[in-house]
């Protein structure tokens, strides 16, 4: 087998995988049997396609081929088989036809959307835990290897793989169905996607801890995702506003950090190295859900309004032109909408961009004292920000320090680090600073 076969199969694997598994988990009902089968064929391909060369429909091929692996696993392994009697009797049926010259019939995009979009709906099953869905959907949506999900969730190997066999076999022993949810449901069941999909680039766009700020696979992976879902179901227009906040979002990313790894923050920013073609997809696709709501007359959803306020970070020319009161109003729509601290944090942060540093301050003090955000670095690093640009030194120098403290990011601990050794050096320049000036 050459060099180029070798590729061309692994771009197959790539662009092919997750429709194979979803086909796969739909026929044998078991993650770990159709992975397992899907490897398996991925082999005999390697072995065979050498000499025969690549199949017309490589993707119907390996699907037969899993399906042949299962039922030799079937054939072998008697507490298998006992296991799964309906599948054999399945799989020996389709079998059959085959060798009767009556082959199954042959997938279709609208088949391999519909299996696509039911392994979706089962990963995010309300009934599991929200960190077992992302878990979940990392593994056989987005091919993730064991060891990457342990990453992103700061835990051995062993005991993410302990995780994902236990939400496997919940979904089997819970009978979850692998189905589309009735169109009743359907608006709740999506929404429980699109905030797995959501924390998938959060966890990429910002890392909870390590070296890097960025894990731009999370990030690219969570936008595939969401194209998949918005074309899946496109009389939805939520997720057409996810994927518009996520492209407008990771359209920074090549700005966001130096070339030595360090925060840039996004005043500073090199606004010719966003990727404006991406800006252009989230401005149109935000275009249409702002249309569908007008014409229907319905109010702003939550991911509508974050992608709005993204959009006018995106689309602003220079820093200077941003329209920070017009974000500041998004906020507070948003907090009536979805209330949470950290949409508080964002609001009051606009405010004072809007309107001044102790507008914002006042509002910062109000969330410190509810104590909601006691452990979040992000709350103690904007005070400071306030506090150092009205000159006043302790307190920035105080509110840095405990910033620090919380931060557990490598990038994001240097910025401090470097904004607590200028406040301090300001600090000590300024000797007759008085805290009632």
């Amino acid at each position: 087998m050459g060099p180029e076969l070798s590729q061309r199969i692994e771009r197959i694997y790539t662009d092919e995988r997750d429709r194979i598994l979803a086909t796969l988990i739909g026929l044998l009902r078991d993650f770990d049997l159709a992975e397992e089968a899907m490897q398996e064929a991925f082999a005999a391909a390697l072995a065979q396609w050498g000499g025969s060369g690549i199949p017309e429909n490589p993707r119907a091929w390996i699907v037969s081929a899993a399906r042949h692996k299962a039922l030799d696993r079937l054939r072998r392994d008697t507490a298998f088989r006992a296991k799964f009697p309906d599948l054999q009797r399945s799989i020996q049926e389709a079998d059959a036809k085959e060798s009767e010259g009556n082959p199954p019939v042959p997938e279709t995009d609208d088949t391999i959307a519909d299996d696509r979009l039911r392994l979706i709906f089962t990963c995010c099953h309300p009934a599991l835990a929200t960190e077992a869905q992302v878990a979940l959907t990392l593994r056989t949506l987005c091919g993730l290897t064991t060891g990457e999900i342990a990453r992103v969730f700061l835990v051995p190997p062993q005991t993410m793989a302990q995780r994902l066999v236990r939400v496997q076999r919940k979904i089997t022993e819970a009978g979850i169905p692998y189905e589309v949810p009735p169109e009743a449901s359907l608006p709740s069941r999506v929404d429980s996607v699109l905030v797995t999909i959501y924390l998938i680039f959060t966890a990429g766009y910002t890392a909870s801890a390590g070296e890097f700020l960025l894990k731009t696979d999370l990030c690219t992976e969570a936008i595939r995702l969401g194209r998949l879902l918005a074309s899946l179901v496109p009389q939805q227009s939520e997720p057409r506003a996810l994927l518009a906040l996520m492209l407008f979002h990771d359209s920074r990313r090549n700005a966001r950090t130096d070339s030595e790894g360090d925060i840039v923050l996004l005043e500073d920013q090199d606004r010719a190295l966003w990727n404006h073609a991406a800006i252009q997809e989230g401005v149109e696709l935000l275009a249409g859900v702002l249309h569908d709501a007008l014409r229907n007359g319905t109010a702003g959803s939550r991911y509508s309004i974050e992608a709005q306020i993204a959009s006018i970070h995106a689309t602003s020319a220079t820093p200077q032109d941003t329209n920070w009161p017009r974000i500041a109003a998004l906020y507070a729509e948003l907090r009536e909408l979805a209330p949470s601290p950290v949409v508080e944090l964002n609001e009051a942060v606009a405010i004072a961009m809007a309107e001044g540093p102790e507008a914002g301050l006042e509002r910062l003090a109000a969330l410190e004292r509810s104590g909601q955000l006691a452990n979040y670095h992000l709350l103690p690093a904007a005070q400071a920000r306030l506090l150092d640009q009205l000159e006043r030194w302790p307190e920035a120098i105080d509110h840095y320090t405990r910033a620090l403290a919380l931060a557990r990011n490598e990038p994001e601990r240097r910025f401090l680090n470097a904004r607590l050794d200028r406040a301090r050096q300001l600090n000590s320049q300024s000797p007759s600073y008085s805290s009632n000036r």
